[in-house]
């Protein structure tokens, strides 16, 4: 019996090869907080009838099933792939690191139609029985990325979902022997793409890349489901620096208005030879849109500039990530 409290849940996926086909969870996280629910539309019977005072419960019909919500998490050396392969879109297979245990995977921004998951949370009941949610077609269509001085470095993945059952088997949850990504190990850099340097003085970053999507195809002969949703806006990229005013290069880039390739980094420990446990975000072009430095008494200046993540004709933003996972 599992504890009957959030100390007693879990939360497995699994990549579909059907969009809304159940696959069994192959991959367990280590979460902080779900807000996935199942919502649906219903419909009230109108009809008139004497004397009938109130709606009659067996004249409300259920029209629509979809579901929602957010996972989070923090970002760890292990079991990142399925996640990030589902926000940026590119099929990815690790590449073997030379004769290493390292492997390298490069998530390539791109469309990400037909890359859908099998969320399944595991719910405790007070007396320890474990229920379970499948959450079924499940799309990513935004993930934040942030951290700060004396933080883990977390994630946030915002989810659309066709539909929820309850009937497929609560899966044995496993985890890796995995460590978190933190502030210690991060640098922010700045530059031309491929060759950039690390910047001084930042305190906290955080990237968010999403996915708009038309999440509400909803067509005659689907039992009030949806069909896979379809990228219909270009991909959003922001995010923000917060720093102490200790030299003029970015509050200079945001006055000329210029762009910057802008990387955000982590890296962990050893895996072997020249291989660190890596996460990685490469931006190759961001423009900073406001909050130049001000004064606020006697302290440090303490600016925070936001950026808008766009195209330099040429790199994909990517995510990369090493680890010892041999698959996603």
């Amino acid at each position: 019996m599992a504890i009957g409290s959030g100390l007693g849940a879990q939360l497995g996926l699994a990549p579909e090869v059907t969009y809304g086909t159940y696959v069994a969870p192959t991959k367990f996280v280590e979460i902080t907080k779900t807000g996935l629910q199942l919502k649906k539309t219903t419909a009230q019977s109108a009809g008139i009838a004497a004397g009938r005072l109130l709606p009659l419960s067996d004249r409300r019909v259920v029209t629509q099933r979809q579901a929602s919500g957010s996972v989070d998490l923090e970002v760890t050396t292990k079991g990142m792939g399925l996640w990030l392969q589902a926000l940026m879109g590119t099929s990815v297979t690790p590449v073997q690191q030379e004769a290493t245990a390292a492997y390298l995977q490069s998530h390539v921004l791109a469309d990400s139609a037909g890359k859908s998951l099998t969320i399944q949370e595991g719910l405790p009941l007070t007396t320890g029985t474990v229920t379970r949610k499948n959450f079924l077609g499940c799309k990513v269509t935004s993930g934040e990325f942030s951290c700060a001085v004396g933080e883990m470095l977390t994630a946030s993945f915002e989810v659309d979902a066709k539909d929820v059952e309850e009937t497929s088997v609560l899966a044995a949850a496993s985890y890796p022997t995995m460590a978190p990504f933190h502030f210690v190990q991060m640098a922010v850099k700045t530059g031309t793409y491929s060759s950039e340097t690390a910047r001084d003085g930042i305190r906290k970053a955080s990237v968010k890349i999403e996915r708009p999507m038309d999440t509400d195809r909803f067509y005659a002969g689907a039992q009030g489901l949806k069909a896979e949703p379809i990228s219909n806006d270009q991909v959003k990229i922001t995010g923000s620096l917060e720093m102490d005013y200790v030299d003029t290069v970015l509050d200079d880039l945001h006055t000329s208005d210029a762009a910057t390739s802008l990387v955000l980094e982590f890296v962990g420990a050893n895996i072997a030879t020249t291989y660190y446990e890596t996460f990685r975000i490469t931006l190759p072009a961001v423009k900073f849109d406001e909050a130049p430095p001000t004064i606020d008494g006697f302290g440090v200046l303490k600016p925070t500039l936001s950026f808008t993540g766009l195209y330099d004709g040429t790199n994909q933003p990517q995510i990369e990530y090493i680890s010892t996972d041999i698959t996603l």
